[in-house]
């Protein structure tokens, strides 16, 4: 159990390094509106040793406008768990077809 706890505090302080993946965003994207958005939860661990920063997200989001996944593009290992499900229950205005979204959740600030 002590060792799965210096594990988690390893984790947390070493995500700093891995907070930033960049990416090359493609143009063109859609920007549908953002109908009902479910807020991410901090995690505590998190909280705790005061892990901030940025989850980047693409988002297929159906015609009807409920999300159908979400793929991480970047950000702290400790809150992209949380960005992905709450973006998971998010809900877009309706549209003719399914589009790409790009997302970014700021988590500490």
């Amino acid at each position: 159990m002590r060792r799965a706890g210096s594990l988690m505090i390893a984790v947390a302080l070493c995500a700093g390094l891995f907070a930033w993946t960049s990416r090359v965003q493609a143009g063109g994207r859609a920007e549908r509106k953002l109908v009902n958005n479910v807020p991410a939860v901090y995690p505590e661990i998190a909280k705790r040793y005061h892990i901030r920063g940025l989850v980047k997200l693409e988002v297929v989001v159906r015609a009807d406008g409920s999300v159908k996944s979400a793929k991480v593009l970047g950000g702290s290992p400790l809150l992209i768990d949380s960005a992905a499900e709450a973006v998971r229950k998010w809900k877009f205005e309706p549209a003719s077809q399914e589009t790409v979204e790009d997302v970014q959740l700021r988590f500490g600030e």
